[in-house]
């Protein structure tokens, strides 16, 4: 069975940093993973993936430079370390996983199959 479960939001203030976590059931822990954020109001939106092993990312242009994301097979675990917070990056974020691993690096949501139930993150001014 598939299986995501993030964790790791909370509330912070702005300039603060905050790690989320994504662990994946064995199946698709080797699958390439994304993150994706909804804010309110808002269409959800690409943050970053990772290649199955790990060697290869992408980010988003908004959060490049601040966030990171890697991965940690032994453990089945997806991570997004998120510095520099602004209340712009408020927002659910989800990890979602690409089974066929073809289109995990364009950033299209479309690709994903497997989806978390998501994390709340605020970021305070």
């Amino acid at each position: 069975q598939v299986q995501l479960v993030e964790s790791g939001g909370g509330l912070v203030q702005a300039g603060a940093s905050l790690s989320l976590s994504c662990e994946v059931s064995e199946r698709t822990s080797y699958y390439p993973m994304g993150w994706f954020r909804q804010a309110p109001g808002k269409e959800r939106e690409f943050v970053a993936a990772i290649s199955g092993p790990g060697s290869i990312t992408y980010y988003a242009g908004s959060v490049k430079g601040r966030f990171t994301i890697f991965r940690d097979g032994a453990k089945n675990t997806v991570y997004l370390q998120m510095n520099s917070l602004k209340p712009e990056d408020t927002a659910v974020y989800y990890c979602a996983a690409d089974p066929r691993g073809t289109g995990w690096h364009s950033g299209d949501e479309r690709y994903y199959d497997y989806w978390g139930q998501g994390t709340q993150v605020t970021v305070s001014s």
